[in-house]
């Protein structure tokens, strides 16, 4: 009993080291089951003799009628793994070479004879990943036998059947070669030296350690979204939609959709996933985000007042109106409602006519004497010229202010100026923008006729009215 301590305490011992199974998924293995013991290696003279005794189960195996074996193992890398094997059995069929004559034997029953093992095992997989998946082994450790403890050095076979990706069953059989040199000596006590000898192994082998947060079979270390339920396919990633593209890198992880758009649809079919088309369900070109644009004019159908009339973006997609017909469209129309020239920006333009007769207007404006007030029988004139400069809205004038050469030259040119801007005010204050008059006075520096007639200075005394181009 003292030894199945050891036995168990050594196990608890390797148990802590960092040691293998069979895969880097699950790295950790633990396998128990029946062993058998067979002193005849040791016995056996000849190869052939032993060959011919491995399976006889009757007359050599000594067999514990219990699990009787635990192996703790741990992937390291590639295709290793390194573990610990713990045993005990009892020894009822012992396979005494110690004879007189070389290659004879006799099989004895020491009497249930105690037998401990702890050993290490260093192990190579072959065809990983494959329902069988055989093995072979190297290591060495510590056998009592009876009274006697020695250590060993192992090596053998094995083969583990695969049930599931956790499950297997594993059959083992490992050489082990003493290093007491009694063993090789015929006649010794039995329970007094560690022979060489064969120990098979049959058990369930269970894989574990594996870390799979969100449950959806692929271990965390090969998931690329261990904490979300994904698709092997996509590394352990979700794809919600199904559409082929793993949520995080989906731009519409809720609706399936095209790889060429990340994911998202394009109902209408226009080249424009739906998240950035105005109009998803109509097909339109992408200078509108999406939307039709029926006339051609630039200008979407949604925000065309005349969808089916092409017109600038500028007036809403409707062509520019020319209200009064003259050429000029109103938006360069000076003028819109009056007819006009383009040379005049859809306004009409001044005769030569209209201008001399403005002036004979002009020149019947009477003021009072030495002042810039008008008499009363001028209003009807100056009437007639507002009505004429409101038939031509854009053209400008100048209002000029004449003298005769009586009294001082400084008093006549403020005289002027005076009644020159009396005229220019009546015609703001009547309805023509102040921006398409100026007025000047020229005193009597601009006499028409003679100063030294009467009728001359009268013709002198005049105002004018002189178009701006």
């Amino acid at each position: 009993m003292k030894h199945l301590n050891k036995l168990f305490a050594a196990v608890v011992l390797f148990c802590g080291l960092s040691s293998q199974a069979q895969d880097s998924n699950n790295p950790w293995a633990i396998s128990f089951g029946a062993n058998a013991v067979d002193t005849r290696v040791s016995a056996a003279t000849k190869v052939e003799d032993q060959i011919s005794q491995y399976f006889n189960v009757e007359d050599n195996w000594n067999i514990l009628p219990s699990i009787s074996y635990i192996n703790v193992s741990r992937h390291v890398g590639g295709n290793f793994s390194f573990g610990v094997t713990g045993t005990v059995n009892k020894i009822k069929k012992f396979v005494n070479p110690r004879t007189t004559e070389p290659g004879d034997y006799t099989v004895t029953n020491p009497g249930d004879l105690s037998y401990y093992s702890a050993d290490g095992i260093i192990k190579y997989d072959f065809l990983k990943g494959y329902i069988v998946q055989p093995y072979v082994h190297v290591g060495g450790g510590y056998t009592w036998f009876g009274d006697a403890s020695y250590g060993t050095a192992n090596a053998g076979l094995g083969l583990t059947f695969w049930f599931s990706e956790m499950v297997g069953l594993t059959l083992q059989s490992t050489y082990k070669q003493s290093f007491d040199e009694r063993s090789e000596r015929p006649l010794v006590a039995v329970n007094d030296n560690v022979p060489s000898h064969l120990q098979h192994f049959a058990g369930l082998t269970f894989k574990f350690g594996g870390k799979d947060t969100d449950g959806d079979g692929i271990y965390d270390k090969d998931d690329a979204c261990p904490e979300v339920a994904g698709l092997k396919q996509f590394n352990g990633c979700p794809d919600t939609d199904g559409d082929g593209i793993v949520d995080g890198s989906d731009a519409c992880p809720e609706v399936a959709g095209l790889a060429e758009f990340q994911g998202c649809p394009d109902t209408d079919g226009d080249g424009i996933a739906d998240k950035d088309d105005a109009c998803p369900d109509v097909a339109g070109p992408k200078s509108l985000q999406g939307c039709p644009d029926k006339d051609g004019d630039g200008v979407a159908d949604k925000n065309d007042k005349c969808p089916d009339v092409a017109g600038p973006k500028e007036n809403a997609g409707c062509p520019w109106p020319d209200t009064d017909g003259d050429g000029v469209l109103d938006k360069d129309d000076k003028c819109p409602d009056v007819k006009g020239t383009v040379a005049n920006n859809g306004c009409p333009e001044i005769s030569e006519e209209q201008i001399l007769k403005l002036n004979a207007y002009a020149k019947t404006i009477l003021f009072n004497s030495g002042k810039a007030t008008f008499q009363q029988q001028t209003f009807p004139v100056l009437q007639s010229i507002v009505a004429i400069l409101k038939e031509y809205p854009s053209s400008k004038f100048s209002i000029e202010g004449h003298t005769d050469s009586d009294g001082k030259d400084a008093l006549n040119q403020k005289l002027s100026e005076d009644r020159a801007g009396a005229v220019k005010n009546y015609l703001t204050e009547n309805g023509i923008a102040a921006d398409r008059l100026t007025s000047v006075g020229f005193g009597e520096s601009k006499p028409i006729d003679t100063n030294k007639t009467k009728k001359g200075k009268a013709n002198n005394r005049r105002v004018e009215v002189k178009l701006v181009k």
